[in-house]
């Protein structure tokens, strides 16, 4: 089940909604622990067993490493990063592990190893993040530990961060577990950004989808072709990706949660640096709170820093999936970092009217290898953008190529840019002060765009969040 289905639109959440809002207060986390798990469960019944299974354990050891002293605490928590760690491995990386073992074996001649593949539980490379958060938080005494097993399972299992984030640490919302408001106000204002998500999910990235398949797919793609499925895909992915955190925030807040927000307009970056500030943020607070710094951030000198940029790039590009397009993409990242650090530090500086668009050319290039299946796709999508095979786009990709897509496209550059402009524009002001038609617009507007996704829902089959594949 996937927040773009009518299952989910008018089978659980009215189910989940009825039931939370008449449980007393004080029982409210048991019907987001019970429901919840019961929507990760709609996908495959035997996968909740591991989720159970991770939860109980990280809560088990959190309470161990608390209570220990001295060195006992470093062990507690070696023994949990272990614990997560090991099934996150197992389940993510044994397939790649074993595949690339097999491949070079074959190239040597020798037997190969007999293997059946794994299939990879949705939504765990998250909740073992949320894991490691929380065992370092506690070690660090950055929070108190849970006492209370069932707002520490509420927390990992709440359905609208369950699958794809934001990764909400623990003491974001321990609070809130214990006392958090409800009113119409917030109800309204989670449902609107609810609606605004769905709509960038469904409008517009699920309208970008099958162009973006078709160009990727193309054998020897021209310099449109692949200029198309590179800028295509940059859209696909942002209104994808940014549609799921909108809808997950506004979910939480009709709950009275806060969740941290994923994105700011990270198309608008004016340099690699920047744009790690404003993509998938809650990621990104990760990788530098819980890796970067602990490998030393950049206390050991230039090169270390550098080599710290890398490292921890490439373990974030590895994060994402068992492929060498993901190292790849960690690469160019890590690397794209530790150059601009050492410009900067050089006194180097670009105007904005240069940086931005060549921030945003480095992002494009990047997301290329991302996308791609494998390193041959992606070189044959870098040889089209170079126009290795001819300029005009191709026929094969012109037929299928349909008119909505073009207004998809055109209007997600629309959406992009227009956070740019600022105070000039009137609907990018507070709610609060905008008048007259404006706030109008505010209040209708992510209701007319979330009619249009579900009459446009109703035309075709859903499609499946692409993170969910991470």
């Amino acid at each position: 089940m996937i927040f773009a289905s009518f299952e989910f639109l008018f089978l659980f959440l009215p189910l989940f909604f009825a039931v939370y809002f008449l449980t007393p207060f004080r029982l409210r986390n048991w019907p987001i622990l019970i429901l919840s798990w019961a929507f990760y469960a709609w996908w495959r019944v035997d996968f909740l067993a591991l989720l159970v299974g991770v939860t109980l354990f990280t809560f088990l050891v959190a309470q161990r490493l608390d209570a220990a002293e001295g060195r006992g605490r470093g062990r507690w928590l070696a023994f949990g990063l272990v614990g997560n760690l090991s099934v996150l491995a197992w389940f993510k990386y044994a397939n790649f592990g074993v595949h690339s073992f097999n491949q070079a074996m074959a190239a040597l001649g020798l037997a190969t190893l007999p293997w059946s593949e794994i299939l990879l539980p949705i939504g765990l490379s998250f909740y073992v993040l949320q894991s490691v958060s929380y065992l370092i938080d506690v070690y660090r005494r950055d929070v108190p530990v849970s006492r209370s097993f069932i707002n520490y399972a509420a927390y990992k299992a709440i359905f609208s961060q369950l699958i794809a984030g934001p990764i909400v640490r623990y003491a974001e919302i321990a609070d809130e577990l214990k006392e958090r408001d409800h009113s119409l106000a917030l109800f309204g204002a989670g449902a609107r950004r609810f609606m605004a998500g769905f709509a960038m999910k469904v409008v517009l990235a699920d309208t970008l989808s099958p162009l973006v398949d078709a160009a990727f797919a193309l054998p020897a793609p021209s310099l449109v072709d692949g200029w198309v499925a590179a800028f295509a895909y940059t859209l696909q992915l942002f209104f994808d990706f940014a549609g799921y955190s909108a809808m997950a925030i506004g979910l939480a807040l009709m709950l009275g949660f806060h969740f941290p927000e994923n994105f700011d307009w990270p198309y608008l970056s004016r340099s690699i640096q920047e744009f790690w500030q404003r993509w998938h943020m809650t990621l990104s607070r990760f990788l530098r709170d819980y890796l970067y710094i602990s490998l030393g951030g950049n206390r050991k000198g230039p090169v270390r820093t550098y080599l710290n940029l890398l490292l921890t790039m490439l373990i974030g590009g590895f994060w994402h999936g068992a492929n060498w397009t993901f190292l790849a993409w960690g690469a160019w990242h890590g690397g794209l970092l530790a150059l601009h650090r050492a410009w900067s530090r050089a006194g180097g500086s670009l105007p904005g009217v240069l940086a931005l668009p060549l921030t945003l050319l480095a992002v494009i290039l990047g997301w290329v290898v991302f996308r791609a299946e494998n390193l041959e796709q992606a070189l044959r999508v870098y040889a089209g953008m170079a126009g290795a095979h001819g300029v005009p786009m191709s026929d094969a990709l012109a037929w299928q190529i349909l008119p909505e897509q073009w207004w998809a496209m055109g209007l997600g550059v629309v959406l992009c840019i227009l956070p740019g402009f600022g105070s000039f524009i009137p609907w990018q002001r507070e709610p609060g002060a905008i008048r007259g038609i404006w706030r109008f617009g505010w209040q209708i507007g992510p209701s007319l765009a979330f009619i249009l996704a579900a009459v446009l829902l109703y035309s075709r089959a859903a499609v499946p969040f692409l993170y969910f594949q991470f």
